[in-house]
């Protein structure tokens, strides 16, 4: 009877050995310096547990790659796992039962008590089961200064907006871009989202973004931030480039004095060895209003019909909340962690300051969490061409703006 035993034990771990060395494609648009280093954490990770992390990444923005994964997903050729950011992005493949459930991992690992904000576990959230794990808090929220520039301009370093639009002539006759800015859609709207809730308030970004108030979308104090923006597309004439990371390496080079994104730039600023606080600042909220938006990535399993891949999803989700996982990547990704019980001593400045506000808890929700992806596919197109178009008036746009808020969903 203890030899029958022990065969059993023996045939039981050659099965879990043979499921823990599965190959399982991750797609994502991770292709940066900074982002890339990023992801080797997360494939050193899971490659340590026995597996293979088959990198599937898409060059391009995550408007690039999304309708490619989803493609991909509902014309029945899914991969292991795929990035989306938190909020509705994958609400549809949830809904038609494409995706894998993760429930029984995030309560055994009892995601609910180390995931903070709580809303992150929530946008994975459907009909009481979680379907995607969280792996960072990206926030919109910064405006990135290069001290090479302004020392070149002979100005200081501006501390809020205010002294950033005042010291924009200055650049300019330094031959300095004022305000890098890159010439997709999401660049331009992100960077108003940022300008509106710096300049208009946490009030009127509620209104708008979820209460849908196309009355206050169309109103006075949005108009100042229309102007706010109008202003900005003019600084950022002279910023001929094409991606987030080259806008953010006309900072890094001082060829520009600064550049609204989220701080996921931070990872390319440490690729490039510059150090913040000497090399370059960041103020959250424009030095107006201290904030973190709870934006960020999470990664989807989609169902296969693979009993060892099956297991090897449930194996990378755990892996990716792990502390010892949340700390390697975020440190390299220039995001904050999701758990609030990592030990982030090795962050830097602007990481901290970030830190300092989520436990503050001076944060909303990410755009991607209270709109659709096709209300936010109208802005973005709104937003490009306004900051393309110097034609078109801030009063202009504002009214479209507003048009779109009145249907959104």
């Amino acid at each position: 009877m203890r030899i029958r035993t022990m065969l059993l034990a023996s045939a039981a771990f050659l099965v879990t050995g043979a499921a823990q060395a599965t190959d399982l494609e991750v797609t994502h648009w991770w292709t940066s310096g900074g982002e890339a280093a990023a992801v080797a954490e997360f494939a050193k990770a899971f490659d340590a547990t026995g597996n293979k992390w088959i990198d599937g990444a898409i060059a391009g923005s995550g408007g690039t790659a999304r309708p490619i994964m989803i493609s991909r997903i509902t014309g029945g050729d899914p991969m292991g796992a795929t990035q989306f950011n938190h909020g509705r992005q994958a609400e549809e493949l949830v809904e038609a039962g494409l995706m894998q459930d993760l429930t029984e991992v995030a309560e055994r690992e009892n995601w609910a008590e180390v995931v903070h904000p709580k809303s992150l576990l929530d946008s994975c959230t459907f009909e009481g089961r979680i379907y995607c794990v969280p792996v960072n808090i990206h926030s919109w929220q910064w405006i990135w200064l290069s001290h090479k520039a302004y020392a070149d301009a002979g100005v200081a370093v501006p501390t809020n907006w205010d002294e950033f639009v005042a010291a924009a002539p200055k650049l300019r006759e330094a031959g300095k871009i004022p305000l890098a800015m890159g010439n997709q859609s999401w660049q331009s709207n992100g960077a108003f989202g940022v300008m509106l809730v710096a300049l208009g308030g946490i009030d009127l970004w509620t209104k708008v973004n979820v209460d849908k108030d196309a009355e206050a979308a169309g109103g006075p104090e949005m108009a100042k931030v229309f102007q706010a923006a109008a202003q900005a597309r003019e600084f950022s004439e002279g910023s001929n480039v094409q991606d987030w990371n080259q806008a953010t390496n006309l900072v890094i080079t001082g060829q520009a004095g600064a550049q609204i994104m989220g701080d996921w730039a931070q990872g390319e600023f440490q690729v490039a060895g510059q150090t913040a606080g000497e090399d370059y600042s960041c103020l959250p909220g424009l030095g107006v209003h201290e904030i973190i938006s709870t934006g960020g990535d999470a990664f989807y399993f989609p169902k296969l019909d693979d009993a060892e891949k099956t297991a090897a999803q449930l194996e990378l989700a755990s892996v990716m909340l792990s502390k010892e996982t949340q700390v390697a990547f975020n440190l390299k990704k220039g995001s904050l962690p999701v758990r609030g019980d990592v030990d982030l001593q090795a962050a830097n400045d602007c990481m901290k300051k970030g830190l300092e506000i989520l436990a503050s808890g001076a944060i909303l929700p990410d755009g991607n969490q209270v709109l659709s992806p096709d209300t936010l596919g109208q802005i973005d197109d709104l937003m490009v061409e306004f900051w393309k178009d110097t034609s078109i008036t801030a009063e202009d746009a504002q009214a479209r703006y507003a048009a779109i808020i009145a249907d959104a969903d």
